[in-house]
């Protein structure tokens, strides 16, 4: 159940009323409102949102819910159920709380006379401008069903590219945040043991990687909090410069030409563009609106702007693949297909062949890193070691062998 607030008017005292009132879908609040014989003015969702337990207005959608979603839907679409009737199918069968709280809105609009993919884009951050456009492609030509079952096979396919992109970055970061734990540790707790050690060698000179990692230690221990407030706030700040138009371009470039992500991210791309242009095509969108929101899917400003100036020379009577082809932000198979499809009237299916292409190629790059990143790693760790095993034994080989040299003499 949902929790609505309305503003009504008493027709029989002219007084106007605002109170909550609990119903699933906006019409059946309304309907609520005039049996208490009440004529609603304004209803809206109420600002707690679902009177549903651990629900959060705002709560993300899991792609896994959506996917599943779009199947079911397109399943009861395809056996002959109206649309209103298959989505409170769908609606009572889901356990996603924030999505039920998304369809009981939809199925409101739905209700009012809106179309599905009208309600779908009241919810931007559940339903994105690829699925919008699918639906509203399926709504025009008659093939919800099959628009709903192209999505839901495109969002299972973005979803495991992502995840193995991600599944690539983990170890080298875990292994770097491993790596700072123990430096961590040495500086702030093994120093300042052994500096004890040091203080009683009086005449004796500490080497210079010893008398560095001394004064960071402490440093450390005495301006911690100084330490703390400055990663924070290097941290905050720089996540919000990437996020800006100069940051975005540079984590983007570092993205597709940094060293070993970089093929990895450039096939993630082409296999996202190809993936995605694919199931527009197919579904009856046009070539312009489908650049135009492949340019925003492929979530990379580089190659958002090349597909952009592509599109411009579509629209100027140039093909596609001549558009794309030489462009440094497309690898050369993609306009390739791209030229084979456009002879042979195939776009579609030439840009499936090569996201299939390009997934299985983000599969043999996330192999590839996996096993260079393990090595370079370890030296990594080898030589990190190496400097503070040398920092805290110099000093005591240095007196050793003053030692021997004082009982030789």
């Amino acid at each position: 159940m949902l929790t609505y607030r309305y503003t009504a008017r008493n027709p029989q005292t002219g007084q106007q009323i605002k109170a909550d009132v609990q119903a699933d879908s906006e019409g059946a609040a309304v309907k609520l409102i005039r049996e208490q014989g009440l004529t609603p003015i304004d209803v809206k969702l109420g600002e707690k949102g679902a009177n549903i337990p651990g629900f959060k207005l705002g709560s993300r959608v899991k792609t896994k819910d959506r996917v599943l979603f779009s199947r079911q839907l397109s399943t009861l679409i395809n056996a002959g159920l109206p649309l209103l009737q298959a989505l409170r199918s769908v609606n009572q069968q889901t356990t996603s709380k924030p999505l039920k709280v998304v369809l009981n809105q939809i199925i409101s609009d739905v209700e009012g006379g809106g179309t599905l993919s009208a309600a779908m884009a009241k919810h931007p951050k559940v339903f994105n401008q690829v699925y919008i456009s699918l639906i509203a492609a399926g709504e025009t030509s008659g093939t919800l069903d099959k628009s709903l079952d192209r999505l839901a096979m495109q969002q299972e396919k973005d979803a495991d590219l992502a995840s193995k992109v991600r599944g690539a970055l983990t170890y080298p970061i875990i292994v770097i945040f491993v790596m700072i734990g123990v430096v961590g540790f040495m500086i702030v707790k093994v120093l300042p043991q052994v500096k004890n050690i040091y203080d009683g060698l009086k005449g004796v000179q500490l080497p210079l990687i010893t008398r560095a990692l001394l004064g960071l230690s402490d440093f450390i221990i005495h301006f911690w909090w100084l330490v703390l407030i400055v990663l924070v706030a290097g941290g905050f700040f720089t996540t919000r410069w990437a996020r800006t138009g100069p940051g975005k371009q540079v984590v983007d470039k570092l993205k597709m030409k940094g060293w070993p992500i970089g093929p990895l991210f450039m096939k993630m791309y082409m296999a996202r563009f190809s993936r995605t242009g694919s199931t527009l095509i197919a579904s009856g969108v046009p070539l312009l609106q489908m650049l135009e929101i492949t340019s925003n899917a492929v979530s990379n400003v580089h190659i958002e702007a090349a597909i952009k100036k592509a599109a411009e020379k579509v629209r100027g009577g140039k093909s596609l693949a001549d558009s794309l082809q030489n462009d440094p932000n497309f690898l050369p198979l993609v306009p390739n297909m791209l030229k084979i499809g456009e002879q042979s009237g195939a776009m579609e299916a030439m840009l499936a062949k090569a996201a299939d292409y390009y997934e299985k190629e983000v599969d043999n790059e996330v192999a590839a890193i996996s096993s260079i990143i393990e090595p370079v790693m370890m030296v990594l760790l080898g030589v990190v070691a190496f400097i503070i095993v040398a920092a805290v034994l110099l000093p005591i080989y240095s007196l050793a062998g003053n030692s021997q040299f004082t009982s030789g003499g």
